[in-house]
């Protein structure tokens, strides 16, 4: 069911916002070569809690048996991992490498959810470079059709396109989605379909939109860990994503 947030409900939103860009701020100054993915965690679980937050991926339930819940406080994913790597004391950041963090602050009963994409010191080659600028401008291209009266897959559909139309490939099995009270909400929303289907777009629904595009094939396996997600090829990922607000107007981005 899709929820649409009352007044009240969207400034609490975006205190919840708010405070993610600030985290991710906050990482992005001790992301260096040297530097550990459970570093970086534990800068973002002091930060958001010593805002008044609590980190929402922490312990998040998986749904398969055997596997335990999500141990870290962000997913830290680096080359190519896509989404979901657990932070660890031997993943050591190293000149060049591609790190994407996803991240979800709560506070006050809300949730503000975003991903960036970061290059360790120096980059390797400009192709790495195109691939942040493609995932980064794919997100905007998709919110130019987050307004009153469109449909979600007008979303998806610009996003899939512009990616392709680069040359990149987009994840097909995961998705963006809507956001409240909890986490994942419905609609879903794919980073590939076709225009004027899916549900229709109204003031006050809040989504997290979530390009994760592929320099490779789009084939994708999940490790033994039961969360991290890479691609079949070996080929580098990058991960764009922040939530917003559907208004009267254009979408507001609320993880600014």
């Amino acid at each position: 069911m899709i929820t649409i947030k009352s007044k009240s409900e969207i400034e609490k939103m975006r205190a919840a916002c708010k405070l993610t860009a600030a985290v991710h701020e906050e990482i992005a100054k001790h992301i260096k070569p040297g530097v550990s993915t459970y570093e970086l965690d534990k800068i973002a679980e002091d930060f958001i809690r010593s805002h008044g937050g609590i980190p929402a991926e922490k312990g998040y339930p998986s749904y398969q048996k055997g596997v335990p819940d999500f141990p870290g406080s962000i997913c830290a994913s680096v080359n190519d991992e896509v989404i979901h790597g657990i932070p660890s004391k031997r993943v050591i950041l190293r000149d060049g490498d591609i790190i994407k963090i996803d991240l979800v602050a709560y506070k006050d009963g809300f949730n503000g959810d975003a991903a960036r994409t970061y290059i360790v010191g120096k980059p390797n080659n400009k192709e790495d470079e195109r691939l942040l600028e493609v995932t980064k401008q794919a997100f905007f291209e998709g919110i130019k059709y987050a307004v009153k009266g469109n449909r979600i897959g007008d979303i998806s559909h610009a996003i899939g396109e512009y990616v392709e139309k680069n040359g990149y490939s987009v994840v097909r099995e995961f998705q963006g989605h809507g956001i409240g009270r909890e986490m994942h909400e419905d609609p879903g929303i794919p980073n590939y379909g076709k225009a004027g289907r899916g549900a229709r777009l109204e003031p006050g629904m809040t989504l997290a939109i979530e390009p994760m595009v592929i320099m490779g094939k789009p084939d994708i396996l999940e490790l033994d860990d039961g969360w991290t997600i890479v691609t079949e090829d070996g080929s580098p990922a990058a991960h764009y994503e922040n939530t917003i607000l559907i208004t009267e107007k254009e979408a507001e981005i609320l993880t600014n």
